[in-house]
């Protein structure tokens, strides 16, 4: 069995991050990983390079298959222990590092690591998508939102504010997941245009908090929205409307706290008016949704909506500390 890569930093080795360049996704990813400051020496290889040297009898396809490190020893780690390996370097995400190392967790990782993998084909045809579209010319496109005057944020408020970054991001991905396997053209109508919005929201957020204090769980909030948009879409409109409705019942709630908090505190006026702005479009698209109701859910939809409430709970709790 092998042993979980020690904390310290003194007795850490050296790392070899073995990481897929050619998908959108990963780059991302290891894009935010590069931005840091490591704790250790670090070397980047991108195996989709052919030129690229890989670890002594290892086989490219498997490196593009899984993400891998190489320990300093040569030792090297795949899916999860190697995310674990790689944490543990990094400013910011030992936390994550700490938490694989108790008894069970590294293995739970894996499992949701592999449950990813199974969706990550469809992750990538959006992402890479996505980059088409941003790279070709735009006509009649609306322009980001920008926030026109100064915002200041209290620091009572930041880690809301990270979770609503975590929820926008997680937002626009659902509707990336119901594009990706809705063929009802109302629904693609409807994604399209609440995307849209979501996007809007996430540019916003986004001019509000510096990098340093947004989301570093990125990644796991677009594969958890593209999940909650494309499941429901696998079984046709009716589920995608109340799931949307049950997303955003929540979202309207957690808005209203922050709009509460806020309520006596005039000098976050402007914090507060942008809130209520996102809140009342969150508002319209539970409504929108709710519209298209044609029956009472069953046992099985009100079910997975509860999942999707709880769910969007929990990691408000998380994003609102990482």
């Amino acid at each position: 069995m092998r042993r979980m890569p020690d904390l310290k930093h003194d007795a850490r080795p050296s790392l070899t991050v073995l990481y897929d360049g050619a998908c959108p996704l990963c780059r991302r990813e290891v894009g935010v990983y590069r931005g840091l400051t490591p704790l250790q020496p670090l070397r980047w290889c991108d195996v989709s390079d052919a030129n690229s040297p890989l670890p002594p009898g290892g086989h490219r396809a498997d490196y593009l298959a899984r993400f891998h490190v190489q320990q300093g020893d040569g030792t090297v780690l795949s899916g999860a222990r190697a995310f674990i390996a790689l944490w543990a370097t990094l400013p910011g995400w030992r936390w994550l590092a700490r938490l694989g190392a108790l008894p069970g967790i590294a293995l739970l990782m894996e499992i949701a690591y592999r449950g990813f993998l199974r969706v990550r084909p469809a992750m990538q045809r959006v992402a890479v998508a996505l980059e088409r579209k941003d790279a070709s010319p735009k006509r009649n496109a609306a322009p980001p939102a920008v926030v026109t005057t100064p915002i200041e944020i209290p620091i009572d408020m930041i880690g809301d504010l990270r979770s609503d970054h975590a929820g926008e991001s997680g937002a626009v991905w659902i509707y990336h997941g119901v594009l990706a396997i809705a063929r009802d053209e109302g629904v693609c109508d409807f994604a399209r245009r609440h995307r849209q919005t979501e996007q809007r929201h996430l540019d916003l957020v986004e001019q509000l908090l510096p990098v340093s204090q947004r989301s570093r769980l990125l990644v796991p909030w677009r594969a958890a929205g593209f999940l909650t948009g494309a499941l429901p879409a696998l079984f046709g409109p009716r589920a995608v409307y109340a799931t949307i409705a049950a997303v955003e019942t929540f979202v309207d709630r957690h808005y209203q706290q922050q709009i509460d908090r806020l309520a006596d505190r005039t000098e976050h006026a402007a914090l507060r008016s942008l809130l209520l702005e996102c809140q009342a479009d969150e508002c319209e698209h539970r409504d929108e949704a709710l519209s298209h109701r044609t029956k009472p859910p069953g046992p099985v939809m009100r079910a997975w909506c509860a999942l999707v409430e709880h769910g969007s709970a929990g990691a408000v709790h998380i994003a609102r500390r990482f």
